[in-house]
């Protein structure tokens, strides 16, 4: 299976996608950031994005998504904003005939690194020596996008041991 992790933002939206075989190993096969920043207006910029995710989803191919939930943020204009990224971000996928799995910022936290309230740089950390690679991923949107990822991989290894173990 190829899993699709997203940190969505309205200037910035980072993606991850990690492959996972038979054998339940992974492979991280692409991350970065689709950045909007030089687009001028809101609509625009989720256009912009819109573009951009639909030519990341043609290109890979992904079996599954996940999508990082919004969280409490004190400033309305940006919750506003990254939740009609959002928007885009979950018709994309849709459109794409792909089930949209969403998880809060604590739950990716607790996925990664077995703490809820683990601060960024743990979670960078933990994504990078749970994907084995050399370094910490850059810029921190790909590496919260590829944390959603391995998130999302955790839990449908969950679901399938317990559906096979009524069996």
């Amino acid at each position: 299976m190829l899993v699709l992790g997203i940190d969505p933002g309205i200037a910035i939206t980072g993606y991850g996608l990690i492959y996972v075989d038979q054998a339940g190993n992974s492979q991280l096969i692409a991350f970065g950031v689709i950045d909007s920043t030089a687009v001028r207006t809101t609509s625009s910029r989720l256009s912009f994005l819109y573009d951009q995710l639909h030519e990341i989803l043609r290109k890979y191919q992904p079996t599954h998504a996940a999508v990082e939930k919004i969280f409490f943020q004190k400033n309305l204009k940006t919750v506003s904003a990254v939740s009609e990224a959002r928007g885009v971000i979950t018709l994309c996928l849709a459109q794409a005939q792909l089930e949209v799995a969403e998880y809060t910022p604590n739950e990716v936290k607790l996925a990664v690194t077995s703490y809820g309230n683990a601060d960024k740089n743990q979670v960078q950390e933990m994504v990078r020596v749970l994907l084995g690679m050399d370094a910490i991923p850059k810029p921190d949107d790909a590496a919260d996008a590829l944390a959603v990822a391995l998130c999302h991989i955790g839990m449908l290894t969950f679901n399938n041991r317990v559906e096979s173990s009524d069996q």
